[in-house]
């Protein structure tokens, strides 16, 4: 990757995972990343859905007293995959950080996964922009995919103690 940026995300708890992002791959993806990271959106957010072996996916939610509060307000951008018409030859394995939408191609906003494992069925659906970039990063993540989880309203996977995240900096 030629033009690579850093952003590194800070936990409450003081962890940090450090990520490599690449505007040559998915553009859209790493720009609306890093726009949202500096107007400060992802402060005081939580991983919010956590799976072994899977992913930890954050970016979206407030954890307010063992509830979730979504927040909403970002835009969504188009879905940089190959299934949606754009070349992308970043793989979902271990370590990758991509966009999460719904059902809807282009439906990204803000929120993000980081992939515990490799998980070659998401190549081509959605949109990779990035991976960890040291082996400690992906500890990280590992870690925070472990941790006891519940079902809360709709949603699963929600883990038992919020994971928050104070900051993401882009370096």
């Amino acid at each position: 990757m030629q033009n690579t940026l850093k952003a590194e995300i800070i936990l409450t708890d003081g962890r940090r995972m450090s990520v490599d992002l690449y505007p040559d791959i998915a553009p859209l993806s790493v720009e609306n990343f890093v726009s949202l990271a500096k107007e400060g959106f992802y402060d005081g957010l939580c991983f919010h859905r956590v799976i072994p072996n899977f992913m930890v996916q954050g970016g979206g939610f407030l954890a307010k007293g063992g509830k979730l509060a979504e927040k909403k307000s970002a835009k969504s951008i188009k879905g940089e995959f190959l299934s949606n018409g754009v070349q992308n030859p970043l793989r979902h394995e271990k370590g990758v950080i991509s966009m999460a939408r719904t059902s809807v191609k282009d439906s990204a906003t803000s929120q993000f996964f980081i992939c515990v494992a490799a998980v070659p069925y998401l190549d081509g659906e959605y949109a990779a922009f990035g991976k960890a970039s040291d082996a400690q990063s992906i500890a990280v993540a590992e870690q925070i995919s472990r941790v006891p989880t519940k079902r809360w309203q709709h949603y699963d996977d929600v883990p038992v103690d919020a994971i928050e995240i104070q900051t993401i900096k882009i370096i």
